[in-house]
């Protein structure tokens, strides 16, 4: 018996449709080890299965071992039938059963809709149910310009909404009000003066925190920062001060206790470190506390900033951008978690491309952004030409080190990383803001993932600026094998008398982490084999038949998922030897 490793690299589609390529590089190709077994029909068959090294470990929307840390289970990648929107959708949130979603957009429409049919006027703030998609019609509230962030009160009975609008339900405010969740009516006698744009809102029963662009309320300096009373908007005294550029995120502790902020800001309290885009303040006193968090990450200034926080509860979870062509200051494009306990990171995603907001579940971690190099961390390199995967999903623990140097920016060598997740949904660039962006948001809960953003199609249809996932119970569990090119259909040979080699490529799905390989001769399945492949792991594979010489003999494989979804390939014939 000989072994081999065959096959080059795969063909693939990637996160931009229509965008075929070839990888220029290609990694672990080493192989792993091969077997020999009997079946079917009482014909001895050797076989010879040829992998390459596994990236990570194979976790997806139905994991082999969801118990396991590095292989949680995540939602499908079935793009369910959501509202649309006509813009763009910077930010959402949910409260029980209904997602909030504000942003620049002037209509909604039905799931399947062409845009400009069917449209239902929402100014720049809609409400739609999350466990069917659709838009909820009795919450109208309307603002005059765009929405920019949006949160639930503890109570879930208010939504703080902030912004540019000077004008909700034509009601005069200034950049953030308060609105009833169930209709959207504003919230009478709550309006803080504020100066400039309201980018980020945490709440506790007695006190609102804002982060923005803002340098005054009413007539009291706040430079960026500000706490008002949840009760009617007045100003309170706490006053950490942050400098050098805008908020863009707040996150809250679990004890209310203190306070993560994010943003593009070089100093906070006047401190640097920490204090560079990122760090903890008290939510009473507003002094600074100690961040080790941002010992690491530090992105700040013009071109570089923290873009996101988010909270499970137990650990917290950033995402970041960096423009390196603009000169920016910063060292990282991905996320990153870190716990509530010191402030002190967990892992690092070390992904090339920006990321823009990141969401934890109970299982896994959700991040939006346009994610084109994740070599580092054991998942897709670079390719050429560059493809951008938009939504991607990490283990919520760290299961491996960072090992390998970037290039062209600072490397966090020796830091932990998660394990990227086999959950590959395809959201396309938007032209709503002209940045060349897909999803801008996601959250959720334990069953949903909702993303929002300016894309125009997701799996390859249109489903314009709003996209829910649902776990493999609620979803329809249509994604299956991608890929009909000739390379994952059996190429048959006969190197000697009564042989028959039969070889093919893996497939890959985009939430499926391990496929089912059945291979029939003549109809009868002569093996069965379940291989861990992804877009951009696709190992070859190979069976050596043994028939009787001068036989001629059809084949046929079908590559199924965990959900009995298949690819089926054309029946071949070769005559054997």
């Amino acid at each position: 018996m000989s072994w081999k490793v065959g096959g080059a690299p795969a063909l693939h589609r990637g996160g931009r449709p229509g965008s075929s390529h070839r990888f220029r590089r290609w990694r672990n190709r080493l192989p792993a080890a091969a077997r020999a077994w009997k079946a079917g029909a009482g014909a001895v068959l050797v076989t010879a299965l040829v992998l390459a090294a596994a990236p990570g470990a194979a976790a997806d929307s139905a994991p082999a071992d969801p118990g396991l840390p590095s292989s949680p289970v995540t939602v499908t990648a079935d793009s369910l039938p959501t509202v649309q929107i006509d813009g763009v959708v910077w930010q959402q949130a949910v409260i029980g059963d209904t997602v909030y979603a504000v942003g620049k957009f002037s209509a909604a429409r039905p799931a399947g809709a062409p845009a400009g049919t069917q449209t239902t006027p929402r100014k720049n703030i809609l409400a739609f149910s999350l466990s069917t998609g659709k838009l909820i019609t009795t919450f109208t509230a309307s603002l005059n310009a765009q929405g920019l962030a949006v949160a639930a009160s503890p109570d879930r009975k208010r939504l703080y909404v902030g912004g540019d609008f000077t004008q909700v339900n034509g009601h005069a405010v200034r950049k953030v009000v308060a609105l009833d969740a169930a209709t959207g009516a504003v919230i009478p006698g709550w309006a803080p003066p504020m100066s400039g744009s309201v980018r980020a809102i945490v709440a506790t029963p007695d006190t609102v925190y804002l982060g923005g662009a803002f340098t005054t309320v009413g007539s009291a300096s706040r430079s960026r920062l500000a706490a008002v009373r949840a009760s009617d908007g007045a100003l309170l005294a706490w006053q950490p001060a942050a400098h050098g550029g805008r908020v863009n995120a707040l996150v809250l502790a679990p004890d209310r206790s203190k306070i993560v902020v994010g943003g593009a800001f070089t100093t906070l309290n006047g401190s640097s470190d920490p204090g560079f885009g990122l760090g903890a303040v008290d939510a009473v006193s507003g002094r600074n506390l100690a961040t080790p968090a941002n010992k690491l990450v530090r992105n700040a200034g013009t071109y570089a900033a923290v873009t996101s926080l988010s909270s499970d509860g137990t650990s917290w979870y950033g995402t970041a951008f960096l423009l390196v062509s603009g000169g920016g200051t910063g060292n990282l494009e991905g996320s990153f978690a870190a716990n509530w306990q010191d402030l002190a990171i967990t892992w690092i995603d070390d992904c090339r491309g920006d990321s823009h907001s990141i969401f934890a579940s109970s299982t896994a971690v959700y991040k939006a952004g346009h994610s084109h190099d994740c070599g580092k961390i054991d998942g897709f390199p670079e390719s050429d030409p560059r493809s951008w995967h938009r939504a991607l999903a990490y283990s919520k623990a760290a299961a491996g080190t960072l090992t390998r140097p970037s290039s062209r920016l600072p490397s966090f060598l020796g830091q932990p990383m998660p394990t990227l997740l086999v959950w590959f949904p395809d959201l396309d660039t938007g032209t709503a803001t002209g940045q060349n962006q897909g999803p801008w948001t996601v959250a959720g809960n334990d069953q949903y993932v909702v993303m929002g953003g300016e894309f125009l199609n997701v799996n390859l249809r249109g489903q314009q600026g709003l996209a829910r996932f649902a776990v493999s119970s609620l979803a329809p569990n249509r994604e299956g094998p991608r890929s009909s090119a000739a390379s994952t259909q059996p190429v048959l040979a006969s190197p000697s008398t009564g042989t028959i080699s039969i070889n093919w490529q893996a497939n890959w799905d985009r939430d499926s982490s391990r496929l089912t390989y059945k291979l029939y001769r003549d109809g009868k399945i002569i093996s069965t084999r379940t291989v861990s492949s992804r877009f951009w792991y696709r190992p070859s594979m190979q069976f050596l038949d043994s028939v009787a010489a001068g036989t001629t003999h059809d084949y046929k494989l079908v590559a199924n998922d965990a959900f009995g979804n298949a690819m089926t390939s054309p029946t071949v014939s070769l005559k054997a030897k």
